[in-house]
């Protein structure tokens, strides 16, 4: 059974609850709360009307269940076949509890122990780990769901920084909007988190000198038409970057635009930027061994 709205641990941040909306992983996130206390209302934009009707839903079905209980136990002390026991009436009118912590309420349960790819549960997809990548650890900027290995002192000297990460996000998007229009809007903004300033101001490359795009086109992405846009960044401290920008369709849920950002430092210190083509052809749908893609690939239908 599909889990009930509620919060459950986030799996790419064990440290937050992530809220489950019924159907899919929704952006809001918080602190757990101490023992005891009792569950906090849904957060605002959550759906409460949702959770509404999953509770509707799941009174009916317990009130079927005991309404057939009744009927099948009545008939047996018609024919004589004994007295009813209520305790087993009433568990098979219980209805299935919420998974635990350390369940998944999908699919992705399996895949978050594959230490071979990433998950991204909310948008549905897995991401191959190459040699030299891992899972998050210990990263407090959110969506990022692989990084390399090691850590180093920032080339303006402030901070640490690392070599390689990938942040995957669901794209906001106009009706009608193509990958090809998110991922063009979406470098610039890509490029300035990652070499300009971080979330707090600190400018831990001296900021970006130029950039100039080096790739763009189509790709297949899990099946679907997508678009990646690649930028080389020169900054005034350190070797600069590559920065990806890639949009493609989800096959989940609404079928929301997927945003995969790629951040790969330049200089013989940073990851291959052929691990950016690597990594986008082994996208998959969470499930799904088979569908393939990446740059240079046939392009699928996009529905």
């Amino acid at each position: 059974m599909t889990p009930p709205p509620g919060w459950y641990r986030d799996p790419n941040a064990p440290h937050l609850e992530r809220w489950w909306d019924g159907t899919a992983w929704t952006e809001h996130r918080r602190a757990p709360g101490p023992p005891g206390q009792p569950p906090p209302s849904p957060p605002s934009g959550a759906g409460p009307s949702r959770v509404k009707a999953v509770a509707l839903v799941t009174a009916g079905a317990v009130l079927v269940a005991a309404v057939v209980t009744g009927a099948v136990l009545l008939g047996r002390d018609d024919r004589g076949g004994g007295t009813a026991d209520p305790a087993t009436g009433t568990r098979s009118a219980t209805p299935t509890s919420a998974p635990t912590a350390t369940s998944s309420p999908s699919p992705a349960a399996s895949a978050d122990d594959d230490p071979s790819v990433a998950v991204d549960q909310l948008n549905g997809i897995t991401l191959p780990l190459p040699e030299g990548w891992e899972k998050p650890e210990n990263i407090a900027q959110h969506d990022v769901v692989m990084t390399t290995h090691g850590v180093y002192d920032c080339p303006a000297g402030v901070g640490l920084c690392r070599h390689g990460l990938v942040i995957t996000r669901t794209a906001t998007a106009a009706e009608g909007t193509t990958p090809e229009t998110l991922a063009r809007r979406d470098i610039q903004d890509a490029a300035e988190e990652a070499y300009e300033r971080n979330a707090i101001g600190q400018r831990l490359y001296g900021g970006i000198t130029s950039q100039r795009t080096v790739a763009s086109g189509q790709v297949a992405v899990a099946g679907r038409a997508g678009y990646f846009v690649r930028r080389l960044v020169a900054t005034a401290e350190g070797p600069g970057g590559y920065v990806e920008s890639l949009v493609f369709p989800s096959s989940t849920g609404t079928q929301a635009p997927v945003l995969v950002r790629f951040v790969f430092d330049a200089g013989p210190d940073g990851p291959p930027p052929a691990d950016m083509d690597r990594i986008t052809k082994g996208i998959r749908p969470i499930g799904d061994a088979t569908t393939g893609g990446g740059v240079g690939s046939s392009i699928g239908p996009s529905s």
